[in-house]
């Protein structure tokens, strides 16, 4: 599929327009230099619409829209227990956990670390975070995000991945993290506007011109398994989501590991103005998330009416793409492409944020904060080119990366969250202990890999957890800290308290995700 001149029109009119809005958005710190709190943490001063339109933004990318339209495809509307699960989520985030950091000052999470446990902690967390970063998730948005573009507009993948890689550095290296999440609300509108058309027109195809509505009556009368969100072992799709597990199981510790722990997500919540905007904004998102399905997973389904011939589900969400007219098209894949470069512009400031506050200035700690901001702003640019050079060599050979990227990062949640829930809420919590769950998860999912390899993943994340979690309390009860300095575990002066706007935004997102699964079940 190409894109016919008027869509390129369309679409350089957006690149033009979002760096020309970066570019003003920063002004004000161009005239007066930045500090690390300007650059890393946007002044301690977004408000509730900015953080939640950036939390959606860092979250989806191409591998997100063209991979869970290919699992629509695939197994159908199940698969958007990711992001429904991931609703609720955030709203415990919001309660629980957002105060703990927000108490406590912190620009990332191996900084809470190093208050909690100690620097051993922090550094190993930090060279792992950074390293999966750059290696894992920043080279996977580019090259998947590359194969996305080639797809749609022919493009080849090196000459795709420059363009993404230059234009996240051209709208956020100056302005930092200020920049990427006060322009990631036009992301998320045209995102969210884009995805919208495409599901209807695909209804309205499938109904034969006879409305949205139609369709959709059209498709759960002929594809009733397709609506299925709880499935049965006898399903050949159980093992990527293994029945009520999904509801219960493995997910919860992947959507608190992502939503909760995450730098590159969290750091939109630590740059709040305060606690209630903070929270007000994870509400926003939450309420977003419960709308990504009928623009991620349902043109999936679509295209099984629409395409029923595709050799592999991931091309379904292009194939739906030409179902745009000449001009729209080009404002779908601006959408595209504003999901892939706002994920690239969040990884690469977390990843310069970690960098320079938890690694380099402990080591340089008499610089100035310009030089801390100058340094920053280099470590995203190298970023990048490293992610360039080694896309091809570690993730050409699969022919489904994405899924490979959640296995290996899958081996190391159980233990990050057991580190992070157990130093949050348990006093007794040590060092030693929570390096034993670090190492104990890789190892425990190392062997349940190999030798129960039947075991969904799903299953071998929140089997990996309970034993992450008896390894670390038995070690912090064999090994105490020998000086407990720490306080943030000194709960009585963290509020969990969460005012009647949030309370009530709680209880619309549990009443919404019960009524789908009670309705689809």
């Amino acid at each position: 599929m190409k894109l016919a001149a008027l869509d390129i029109a369309v679409f350089a009119v957006y690149v033009a327009g979002l760096i020309a809005l970066a570019l003003w958005v920063s002004r004000h710190d161009k005239k007066e230099g930045q500090n690390t709190k300007d650059y890393f943490l946007a002044g301690k001063s977004l408000p509730w619409w900015a953080i939640g339109a950036s939390l959606i933004a860092a979250n989806i990318s191409a591998e997100q829209i063209i991979g869970m339209s290919g699992s629509g495809y695939a197994i159908g509307m199940a698969i958007a227990s990711y992001e429904w699960m991931a609703a609720i989520t955030l709203i415990i985030v919001g309660k629980y956990m957002l105060p703990i950091f927000l108490k406590n000052e912190i620009y990332t999470m191996p900084q809470y670390l190093e208050q909690r446990f100690n620097t051993s902690v922090k550094i190993t967390l930090a060279l792992f975070w950074i390293a999966v970063y750059i290696f894992v998730n920043l080279t996977a948005v580019l090259w998947l995000g590359s194969l996305a573009i080639q797809t749609v507009s022919g493009v080849d993948l090196f000459t795709g991945m420059i363009f993404l890689a230059l234009f996240s550095v051209a709208y956020s290296l100056y302005g930092g993290l200020k920049a990427v999440a006060l322009t990631d609300i036009i992301q998320v509108v045209l995102l969210i506007l884009g995805g919208l058309l495409l599901s209807y027109m695909g209804l309205d195809a499938v109904s034969n011109g006879e409305g949205a509505i139609a369709g959709f009556f059209v498709l759960t009368t002929e594809l009733p398994d397709k609506f299925d969100m709880i499935l049965s072992p006898d399903n050949k799709h159980y093992a990527s989501l293994p029945g009520i597990s999904v509801l219960v199981g493995g997910m919860w510790i992947m959507n608190i590991s992502y939503w909760g722990f995450n730098q590159y997500i969290i750091q939109r919540a630590l740059a709040a103005k305060n606690l209630n905007e903070a929270q007000k904004g994870i509400a926003f998102a939450a309420y977003i998330k419960l709308l990504m399905p009928i623009i991620v997973v349902l043109p999936g389904i679509c295209a099984i009416a629409l395409f029923p011939s595709l050799s592999a589900p991931d091309q379904a969400y292009p194939s739906m793409m030409s179902l745009m007219p000449v001009g729209i098209k080009g404002l779908v894949f601006a959408a595209l492409v504003a999901a892939i470069v706002s994920s690239l512009a969040s990884m690469t400031n977390s990843i310069s944020t970690i960098f320079t506050m938890d690694l380099y200035s402990k080591f340089k700690p008499a610089k100035t904060q310009q030089h801390y901001v100058f340094v920053g702003r280099i470590v995203a640019v190298t970023s990048l080119i490293v992610a360039i050079v080694v896309a091809e060599p570690l993730l050409g050979k699969f022919d489904q990366a994405f899924q490979y990227i959640q296995e290996f990062t899958g081996f190391f949640t159980p233990g990050i969250v057991v580190i992070f829930l157990a130093g949050m809420f348990w006093p007794k919590a040590s060092s030693p202990g929570a390096l034993a769950s670090a190492m104990g998860s890789a190892i425990f999912s190392l062997i349940l890999k190999l030798y129960w390899p039947e075991l969904p993943f799903i299953d071998r994340v929140g089997l990996v957890f309970l034993m992450c979690l008896v390894l670390c309390v038995a070690v912090s009860l064999v090994k105490p800290d020998i000086k407990e300095n720490n306080k943030s575990v000194e709960l009585n002066d963290v509020s969990f308290k969460t005012p009647s706007n949030f309370n009530i935004a709680t209880v619309g997102v549990i009443i919404i995700v019960v009524a789908l699964y009670a309705t689809w079940w």
